[in-house]
């Protein structure tokens, strides 16, 4: 009986698989025609450092820098070596697309796994399984997130096959007549989704402690099972590879292997430099219970409006007490990692969390709260699909005769689920959703400047060659489509060489401006405009927009004279 099983879940797998492309692209479409899958501008950065790695002054894998991790920027460079998908942003929204998909399914086989027993479950789980996977498919704000180069879709479809994997290994080794063997291909599939989820996002070391640590100690329990031992040990090792890796190379490049944290791009550094003596940097500074707190209502916000959105997390409770009584679903614990993970980071990383219901009253991080969507999903399917199922098993007993109808009890409790989704949703995208709101509120005067900018660059020759620092404004560029090996910025510094470089290209280009570029791009604060050399800079052009620093275009004499 378990061929039609497999059978009708790999047709349920593809038509979710089509179903979530289907949303995918056209959501795409819907933002791309509106000008709004740039709003973010760490989607911008994400996009710029991928194409930094071959379009370059100095070009090479040191362009991925040391704050955001390698994987996303890796996925997007196959797609930004043409020049339009670069400028349109395309190229870094497919990567974030496929994996939107692949989460979708993901849900999708993960609610089964937990839900389905036995031939006899086996209606109920599949029923949980699609209504969790609309849950998570449908939610306005992950729509708007899967179109953008956001690296938030890409890590949730990690976190999800992570723990699916694990679930599975956990059902095979509950199973008195499985071989050990049998564990390797869920345990070895788990190990590289983590170690996927490791180089995408810092959750993802988080995460992989937590699932490691049983793993490890089974491994010592088991000792002496040869047939387990193998793949547990490359499980253990192939988890530990991606962190050691990194700091491998924070300590090879940067002679700093925390470099990423408490380096000078670090959240926690710029944290310190834009704090208040005597205030709290940002709500929940120091204090975990605080910073849980934001943490869940930014959740509640991205999955219905005001406060209806405390529904969800009464869901997700129902959801994990009914998870925690039935064999192997104590692994939905694992969907509330992120709880614990941002609390920890909001409090004592510097890494703020701001919402527009509490003060300061802002913008900012929101999207964070869409790490428990998949909690949301699967809590929703066990909390209707499970009690169906052990009713279906108690009826087999001849006494119990007048429990309810089964399949009445779930669709009733699914027709309530949907109309409270329905109404969640519906809510969120009379609004906006958060995650584009956010997105739009805080990138309305930058992208106004770069667009500035760039109807100046514009008027310059083509092959021109610039000094600007990119880090905060390189979609002037981008919008344009002037190469980046054009502009040298602070990715040509070379990190190794400490405290000064002063025979580095960007120092060079400082300290002389006129031997390496023709014109000069300083933002009002920025690193070129503190330390440029302005001997022989003529100003061009002043740019000024509400709410950001002033740029300053320089022709430089190379230039002028040039021109003459």
């Amino acid at each position: 009986m378990s061929t039609p099983i497999l059978r009708t879940s790999d047709r349920d797998l593809k038509l979710v698989a089509a179903l979530a492309s289907v949303v995918s692209l056209f959501s795409f479409l819907y933002y791309f025609q509106r000008g709004e899958i740039l709003l973010y501008g760490d989607a911008v950065a994400h996009i710029n450092i991928a194409r930094r790695v071959f379009d370059s002054q100095t070009p090479g894998l040191l362009q991925l820098g040391t704050v955001w991790l390698p994987l996303p920027h890796l996925l997007m460079i196959p797609f930004l070596v043409s020049d339009w998908m670069w400028r349109t942003g395309l190229g870094g929204s497919i990567p974030s697309m496929i994996a939107y998909v692949l989460g979708a399914t993901g849900i999708f086989r993960l609610t089964r796994c937990l839900l389905e027993d036995d031939e006899r479950t086996r209606s109920a789980a599949r029923a949980g399984a699609w209504l969790a996977a609309l849950i998570y498919g449908a939610n306005p704000n992950l729509v708007y997130l899967q179109a953008t180069a956001m690296t938030e879709p890409l890590y949730l479809a990690f976190f999800i096959w992570a723990v699916t994997y694990f679930v599975e290994f956990r059902r095979l080794l509950a199973s008195e007549s499985v071989d050990s063997s049998a564990l390797r291909r869920p345990l070895n599939r788990c190990a590289w989704c983590l170690a996927g989820a490791e180089l995408t996002r810092y959750d993802g070391w988080f995460l992989a402690a937590v699932i490691g640590m049983p793993v490890l100690l089974l491994l010592l329990r088991r000792w002496n099972d040869r047939a387990f031992r193998r793949p547990a040990i490359k499980f253990v090792l192939s988890v530990a590879f991606a962190p050691v890796l990194w700091l491998s190379y924070n300590a090879a490049v940067y002679r700093n292997p925390l470099e990423f944290a408490d380096g000078p791009y670090s959240a926690k550094a710029i944290e310190q430099r834009t704090a208040q003596p005597g205030y709290p940097s940002h709500p929940g500074a120091g204090n975990i219970g605080t910073a849980a707190s934001f943490f869940l209502k930014s959740a509640e916000l991205d999955m219905a409006e005001g406060n209806w959105g405390r529904i969800w997390i009464v869901i997700a409770l129902a959801g994990t007490w009914v998870g925690m009584r039935v064999r192997t679903r104590g692994v939905v614990l694992l969907l509330w990692v992120p709880v614990v993970f941002y609390a920890l980071s909001i409090a004592y990383s510097g890494v703020p969390l701001f919402l527009p219901a509490w003060w300061p009253f802002t913008w900012y991080n929101l999207r964070y709260g869409l790490q428990l969507l998949p909690l949301f999903a699967v809590s929703v399917a066990l909390a209707i699909a499970a009690p169906k199922g052990a009713i279906e098993r108690m009826r087999l007993v001849p006494s119990l005769k007048r429990w309810p109808d089964t399949n009445l009890l779930l669709r009733g409790g699914t027709a309530v689920v949907l109309i409270v989704v329905g109404l969640s949703y519906f809510s969120v995208w009379k609004a906006q959703p958060l995650c584009f709101k956010e997105a739009w509120v805080n990138s309305r005067t930058k992208l106004a400047l770069e667009s500035s900018v760039a109807k100046a660059v514009v008027d310059l020759p083509r092959d021109s060659t610039y000094l600007m620092y990119v880090g905060d404004h390189v979609g002037a560029f981008q919008q344009v489509g002037v190469p980046l090996r054009q502009v040298i910025n602070e990715g040509n510094h070379r990190p190794w060489k400490k405290p000064v470089d002063p025979q580095g290209l960007w120092e060079q280009a400082l300290a002389d401006p006129a031997r390496h570029v023709d014109f000069v791009i300083a933002y009002e604060g920025d690193a070129v405009d503190q330390s440029v050399q302005r001997t022989g800079l003529t100003l061009l052009k002043e740019i000024h927009t509400t709410g950001q620093q002033r740029a300053r275009i320089y022709s430089v004499r190379a230039a002028l004279n040039q021109s003459r």
